[in-house]
């Protein structure tokens, strides 16, 4: 197993320089899953592949569609894994595995982000690394995933929250064991346990569930007009101050380059032009913090301040990018979380502090599996703090949080530490901002007075 570790490892002051036993087991298990996973796949497979499969496959093979330097490096990725290690030998192969998931939901207690698992190795090794961010290769593959959602948004994929259709649910996303390990009991839909799906409609739907805000996410009790709160449940990733206009993120440390991140070169869903200077540059030299949701956390994100929207985009960017710079990331990502705030899909919300201080940009960004983002609010529309103002559909994500300069006077949230645990029922006592876990709605940092800004 050191073999596969020592390949698929690029050994750097930013990760550990010795194989630790935790990796080791991670790749075990993921090679494993990726051969039971393509066996499955091959028992399932009809002959033909779902019509952006289709595609995806027309475009890496001999057809007018296709693109050779695709080909090529998706064809040598392969091989670029080891071969005691290698679950797929063909494009075929790999591209059957995909057809299989993205015609399933996730199960609960089976793998969570079963395309991660998928991707791993191969967003890593060389030629992957590059086939992953070319631009027409990642616009077939959001296609595909864009086809798993319309999957998990269907009434047919709620099947996995209560397989045996019996209340109440012995397996299944609404089991008892499930219904521990999420904190079931703090979600709206809690109060309707006694129909078979809770009221829900779609897998989809039970990720990005409703909770009861009032009882378990209330605002501050010494609330102010100087408090930020938590645009979101997760955990803090970092916190940078003095942020660049232009800076080169692909580096070690990943540092943040406002440009890029606000969509300076970007065209949006809603807008045909990129962000106008006057919106990024109030921002050079401002604070961001960022913070990474896992699949157990709550998955809508609120207003950190009260004010005014004044402008709202969703950039489509990439979809499984990581930097090789960081080691082979397991997990499929996370550990370029920074550089990803640049450069994946994301939303934008511009908010206007109601007091005159400036502007709040709220991020929220795609790293794994699909992630779409949904801005629920408009341009124009004045919020106040701790409205909701978009989800995430299913995946992995991180948000992140733009302050214009001289804004923020302290920080109470503070960057988790590496080996930082918290419980799915998060509360006040046991989810604290200064070691680094988020509540929505809860405070996380103070503003200077209006004048002082």
């Amino acid at each position: 197993m050191k073999e596969i570790m020592n390949i698929l490892r690029v050994v750097s002051e930013s990760r550990q320089a010795e194989i630790s036993p935790e990796d080791n087991h991670k790749v075990e298990q993921i090679v494993k899953w990726q051969k039971e996973t393509l066996t499955q796949a091959e028992l399932a497979f009809s002959g033909s592949y779902e019509p952006a499969v289709q595609a995806l496959s027309d475009y890496l093979s001999c057809t007018p569609s296709s693109d050779s330097t695709a080909r090529r490096f998706a064809t040598q990725m392969l091989t670029e894994v080891p071969e005691p290690y290698r679950a797929f030998e063909t494009l075929s192969q790999w591209l059957v595995a995909i057809n299989y998931v993205i015609q399933r939901a996730p199960e609960f207690e089976k793998e969570t982000f079963p395309m991660s698992k998928l991707f791993v190795f191969y967003m890593f090794v060389p030629s992957g690394n590059k086939l992953f961010v070319m631009n027409e290769f990642n616009a077939r593959l959001t296609q595909v995933l864009q086809a798993w959602q319309t999957y998990l948004d269907s009434e047919e994929s709620k099947v996995v929250l209560n397989p045996e259709g019996t209340i109440p649910a012995p397996t299944g996303w609404l089991s008892q064991s499930a219904q521990e390990q999420l904190c079931l009991s703090q979600a709206k839909n809690y109060a309707d346990r006694t129909q078979t799906y809770w009221g829900f409609t779609s897998y989809n739907d039970f990720f990005h569930r409703e909770l009861d805000l009032d009882t378990y996410r209330p605002l501050p009790a010494n609330d102010s007009n100087k408090i930020v709160v938590s645009a979101n449940d997760g955990t803090v990733y970092r916190i940078a101050r003095d942020v660049q206009y232009c800076n080169q993120f692909w580096l070690k440390g990943q540092p943040y380059s406002l440009f890029d991140m606000l969509g300076g070169n970007a065209i949006s869903k809603e807008h045909d032009v990129p962000t106008p200077s006057y919106l990024i540059e109030p921002f050079v030299g401002g604070d961001v913090m960022q913070s990474f949701l896992s699949g157990a956390d709550y998955h809508r994100w609120h207003a950190p301040i009260s004010g005014k929207v004044v402008r709202k985009q969703t950039i489509e960017g990439f979809t499984f990018s990581e930097l090789r710079s960081e080691g082979f990331d397991a997990s499929a990502g996370t550990e370029s979380q920074g550089y990803q705030a640049m450069v994946n899909t994301r939303g934008i919300v511009f908010i206007e502090d109601e007091f005159g201080r400036g502007l709040v940009a709220v991020i929220p960004i795609g790293i794994t599996e699909i992630s779409s983002v949904e801005i629920t609010v408009d341009e124009g529309q004045y919020v106040k703090k701790g409205q909701e103002l978009g989800y995430f559909s299913y995946g992995g994500s991180t948000l992140a949080l733009v302050f214009q300069r001289g804004m923020v006077a302290s920080f109470m949230a503070e960057p988790a530490s590496d080996d930082a645990q918290f419980p799915a029922c998060k509360s006040a006592e046991n989810c604290p901002a200064e070691k680094g876990c988020l509540r929505v709605r809860s405070a996380i940092a103070k503003l200077h007075d209006p004048q002082k800004c």
